[in-house]
C-alpha cells in the first residue's frame, strides 16, 4: 500500500529529473551552436599599426607576460637587444593614435584588454615619469615624441646608463672578461 504523502514525492522527483534533463539539453544545444554574447561588452581597442605581430594572436594573449618576463631578463640580466621582441616595437604598434599611449583609457590597448579581463596591469607602475600617477600616463617614458638632448633623461635611460657603467667598470676591474 502506498502513503498518500510518497506521491507527493515521486511527483516532485520526477519534475526534478525533467528539469534537470531540460537544462542539460538546452546547455548541450546551445554549446554546439552560436556562442552567446557576453555580459561584459568586449573593448574597442584602436592601435595596431602593424601588420602582423611576432606570434599569433592567440598566442600574445595568454603569454604575452612570460614573452615580457624573458625579454627583461634576456636585456637587464645579459645586455642582449633584439629588434623582433623589443618592447619599445611592441608600444609604438599598440599605441593609441589619439595620445600615443597604451595607458590613460580603457580604449588603449594594454589598459582596455586588461581590465575586460579583470587583470591588473602592474608593469607601468614602476616604468613611468615619477611625477605622473599611474592612471594619467600619456605614453611610455621608452617612447618620447620629439625629446630633445637637452630633456631630462627617462627611467629606463637612467637605468640603462647605470647598468652600462656598472659593467664597464666591472671589465675594467677585471671582474668580467
Amino acid at each position: 500500500m502506498i502513503k498518500v504523502g510518497s506521491h507527493r514525492k515521486i511527483w516532485g522527483v520526477a519534475a526534478l529529473a525533467v528539469a534537470l534533463m531540460f537544462g542539460i539539453l538546452s546547455s548541450a544545444s546551445a554549446d554546439s551552436g552560436k556562442t552567446q554574447a557576453s555580459r561584459v561588452p568586449k573593448p574597442h581597442l584602436v592601435g595596431e599599426k602593424g601588420n602582423k605581430c611576432v606570434r599569433p594572436v592567440s598566442y600574445m594573449r595568454r603569454h604575452h607576460m612570460e614573452l615580457l618576463m624573458h625579454h627583461r631578463d634576456e636585456v637587464l640580466h645579459k645586455g642582449i637587444r633584439t629588434k623582433q621582441y623589443n618592447i619599445t616595437n611592441c608600444i609604438e604598434c599598440h599605441a593609441s593614435p589619439k595620445n600615443n599611449s597604451v595607458l590613460g583609457s580603457n580604449q588603449n590597448f594594454c589598459q582596455g584588454c586588461h581590465k575586460y579581463v579583470g587583470v591588473k596591469l602592474d608593469c607601468f607602475e614602476c616604468h613611468n615619469p615619477k611625477n605622473v600617477k599611474v592612471k594619467d600616463i600619456a605614453f611610455h617614458p621608452l617612447i618620447v615624441p620629439g625629446k630633445k638632448p637637452d630633456a631630462k633623461p627617462s627611467l629606463a635611460d637612467t637605468m640603462r646608463k647605470k647598468m652600462t657603467d656598472a659593467r664597464a667598470h666591472q671589465e675594467k676591474s677585471g671582474v668580467v672578461k
